[in-house]
């Protein structure tokens, strides 16, 4: 039986990071805003015109997206600019990898 990374309290609270972070990134206009800033810093100007969508939700997915940890902030004058967090997607990468790869293990 393959329960050996689900035994603990330990790794109980990364599954439960894991299901957060899934869980904020499954939402297509957040992911879509994530892809984007992959590509460099961004004004919400630039993101709700790219998405398609009103500014308000664009600004709603970023406050959601800004509260997980996985992109930072800047206001520039009247202007907020974000861009991704690199470390703490680098840590929730690394959760996620050693979650699916503890199935391979016997």
């Amino acid at each position: 039986m393959k329960t050996r990374y689900c035994a603990n309290k330990k790794n109980l609270k990364r599954i439960n990071k894991t299901v957060d972070f899934l869980n904020v990134i499954a939402e297509e206009n957040r992911l879509k805003i994530f892809c984007l800033l992959k590509s460099g810093e961004r004004c919400v100007c630039d993101i709700w015109q790219y998405l398609g969508i009103t500014q308000n939700l664009a600004s709603h997915h970023l406050k959601i997206l800004k509260e997980a940890g996985l992109i930072n902030s800047r206001k520039e004058g009247l202007k907020v600019i974000y861009w991704l967090n690199k470390k703490e997607i680098n840590k929730l990468n690394s959760l996620l990898t050693n979650f699916l790869q503890s199935y391979g293990e016997k």
